[in-house]
């Protein structure tokens, strides 16, 4: 007796029909595993971006951690999204005087924002070259970037028109580490020297 034979649903034939839906489960079962690492890799390095204020570039990565699978990850990536974007839309510093850059230059040297900090002070630095306060905020924003040679120039400079700031360098806990390094030993400390 033979078996009765189940009529087929399509045309295809039976090796083909099965290696296409085993395809689609494989796809269906591998996208979650794969994306949620790169969901969280992607949020990581753009939390990283966002805290070093490069927000277009932590936007960019937002984005891509906002489409993968894990909601929670999803949600904070839209989050700061939006922080990303209303502080790129934030209308750029627009200073005057060269103590409105002063001001805002030591502002962003306590923020640790050094880049943007001592390009204020230049632009400070221009209008009042003879500004001891601006020569010495300058110094400690090269010092704190590792341009010791421009640091070390602009704090002797300060210190020539101003006497006062060699004991405010002294005290300054950001001129600590460099305080016994040379050429810093000698202008805060001259009468070492002697010793």
């Amino acid at each position: 007796m033979s078996k009765p034979q189940a009529p087929k649903a399509t045309n295809l034939p039976e090796p083909a029909k099965s290696a296409r839906h085993a395809h689609s489960n494989a796809a269906a079962t591998a996208v979650p595993a794969a994306s949620s690492p790169n969901q969280f890799g992607s949020f990581e390095a753009a939390m990283k971006l966002f805290h070093a204020r490069q927000f277009k570039e932590a936007r960019n990565l937002f984005v891509q951690a906002a489409g993968g699978p894990e909601r929670d990850v999803a949600n904070r990536a839209r989050l700061h999204i939006a922080m990303c974007e209303r502080r790129l839309q934030q209308a750029t510093v627009n200073l005057g005087s060269a103590e409105d850059n002063y001001n805002y230059g030591v502002a962003l040297i306590n923020s640790r924002n050094l880049a943007e900090a001592r390009a204020h002070l230049e632009k400070a630095l221009e209008m009042s070259p003879g500004a001891d306060h601006i020569h010495y905020a300058l110094a400690l924003a090269q010092a704190l970037a590792g341009d010791l040679t421009n640091a070390q120039q602009n704090l002797k400079r300060a210190i020539e028109l101003e006497p006062r700031n060699r004991l405010i360098a002294r005290q300054d806990a950001d001129f600590a580490p460099l305080a016994n390094l040379p050429p810093f030993d000698t202008l805060i400390y001259p009468e070492k020297k002697s010793w």
